[in-house]
């Protein structure tokens, strides 16, 4: 069994010039493990870059990760078609991050949901 944090906006929002989500992983246990939903933490205000460098702080931790698009003009993009930088991303868990697990998550749908999995699926294939 395998304890971690799964993150909402918040966690992103600095509080005394910090990020919680900082404080958090830089005191808590290197076997804590991230759950870095990506849609939320962009929502939080970081931008793909910052998010990809959150993989990079915190190597092995990434075991992990919600793939949520974010795009500033579409709160019901598909994965793959916002954005998020998906390749540099990748890259980062596959290289540092110790990524086991990708979960695909979407929240809000612009076709019925069916539709979405194939799309999302679809879109995963051609990033990876």
């Amino acid at each position: 069994m395998r304890l971690g944090y799964h993150n909402h906006t918040v966690e992103f929002k600095p509080i005394n010039g910090e990020m919680p989500w900082d404080i958090f992983f830089g005191e808590a246990e290197p076997e804590i493990i991230m759950q870095l939903d990506t849609g939320n933490a962009m929502r939080g205000n970081l931008t793909a870059d910052e998010v990809i460098k959150i993989i990079e702080r915190y190597p092995k931790r990434a075991v992990t990760v919600h793939l949520k698009e974010f795009s500033a003009t579409n709160d019901k993009a598909i994965l793959g078609e916002g954005d998020m930088k998906w390749e540099e991303f990748f890259k980062a868990c596959e290289a540092v991050g110790g990524t086991e697990w990708y979960i695909i998550e979407q929240e809000s749908y612009a076709y019925p949901p069916l539709e979405c999995v194939e799309r999302c699926l679809t879109n995963l294939k051609r990033l990876l």
